[in-house]
């Protein structure tokens, strides 16, 4: 089975936290990227054509991903290529994914016609068996195959695309609405057909149409002309969509079951391989409930935080509910309480840092505080 992947890398923000990177870019989970979720789902079914769309900030994620190696990708054309920066419209608004593949039509078109396409967004987070997922999509015989979840839906939650199923077939779709509990969610994760999504994509941008979800899927379906089938994924996945959902699942890693799905659940996760020495416990310092990462120094107090590599935290320091970025240096005397510091923050010592579950209190990269 020929497939091939598209991964968008910007198509959320979450404020602070992505204003100087993609979505694909941002760190999560101690030693990660968001991207990490993706590129391994595709690696480990066996797909070795993938494209990376992203619009901007892609620095620091081309540099993450390097050649490509840690996944089993080769950077190059027919391998892993990067797809920048071309996704904006003549007046420099971005428009839709639709737009974006348009703007990649030479990398769609190259390879077999008969080529099957996945396509992942990376601000939702999962460990899925893609194989399954492209099987189910050739059995059911469908135009397209939305992956999907229970549970996020409840009404208040705004949703991009929300599937109500029927024995077996949707029976309701709705798009940018917070649809209730007895709805799917929409993963963002698709599989259709490489040739047919190709001729859509030139109708639908020469009709003026630039939206996946909404001008595609939903309007598609409505008319008859677009078959849908959903598979719901049962794993964890895990929506980074806001600030508060970003940190609220980085501490659920805590939880082991959470951590061994999105890990380990139908494969691993890779990432870029960086060595360091493992993590330093000073006699005086007391961990409890956290994850931490490699080539840290621990003299303080740390509890229900996630702490990514060389973060150091200093004697008689308090660290609680935090998530902790890169090469974080937390002083002496400091207390921290639901917040989340970027890669390089320095914390004074004595500084204090309050904020709550739904509103943490966010440093940016590089700032001293």
């Amino acid at each position: 089975m020929n497939v091939m992947g598209i991964i968008f890398a910007n198509d959320a923000n979450i404020g602070e936290l992505t204003n100087q990177r993609t979505m694909a870019s941002l760190p999560f989970g101690g030693r990660y990227r968001q991207v990490d979720f993706a590129l391994s789902n595709l690696s480990c079914a066996g797909v070795r054509h993938v494209g990376i769309i992203s619009r901007h900030n892609y620095q620091s994620l081309m540099n993450h991903i390097g050649d490509g190696e840690e996944w089993g990708l080769e950077l190059e054309e027919g391998g892993l290529e990067f797809l920048t920066p071309y996704a904006q419209s003549a007046t420099h608004t971005y428009r839709g994914k639709l737009e974006s593949l348009a703007n990649a039509m030479n990398f769609l078109e190259f390879g077999a016609e008969d080529e099957l396409m996945v396509m992942i967004d990376s601000a939702i987070l999962s460990n899925v068996d893609l194989v399954d997922v492209l099987n189910q999509h050739v059995k059911s015989g469908k135009d397209i195959t939305v992956v999907t979840k229970a549970g996020i839906a409840n009404g208040e939650k705004q949703l991009d695309l929300a599937l109500k199923v029927e024995n077996g077939e949707v029976v309701d779709m709705v798009v940018d609405y917070a649809a209730p509990a007895d709805y799917l969610a929409s993963m963002d994760m698709f599989v259709l057909n490489k040739k047919w999504m190709v001729q859509q994509v030139k109708e639908m941008i020469a009709r003026d149409k630039f939206h996946m979800d909404r001008d595609l899927v939903l309007g598609g379906w409505q008319r008859g002309k677009v078959s849908v089938n959903v598979y719901e994924f049962q794993g964890v996945a895990l929506f980074n969509e806001s600030v508060e959902e970003y940190f609220y699942n980085s501490l659920a890693l805590i939880k082991k079951d959470v951590r061994h799905d999105i890990f380990h659940g139908n494969h691993p996760v890779y990432t870029k391989v960086r060595d360091r020495v493992p993590t330093y416990y000073g006699e005086a310092c007391d961990i409890e409930n956290c994850l931490i990462a490699d080539g840290c120094m621990l003299e303080g107090e740390v509890e229900d935080s996630v702490l990514f590599r060389q973060v150091a935290v200093g004697r008689d320091a308090e660290v609680d509910h935090c998530v902790i970025m890169n090469d974080a240096v937390i002083g002496e005397g400091a207390e921290l309480k639901y917040a989340i510091l970027d890669k390089d923050v320095t914390v004074t010592p004595g500084a204090k840092l309050i904020g709550t579950q739904k509103s943490p209190i966010i440093v940016r990269r590089g700032e001293t505080v």
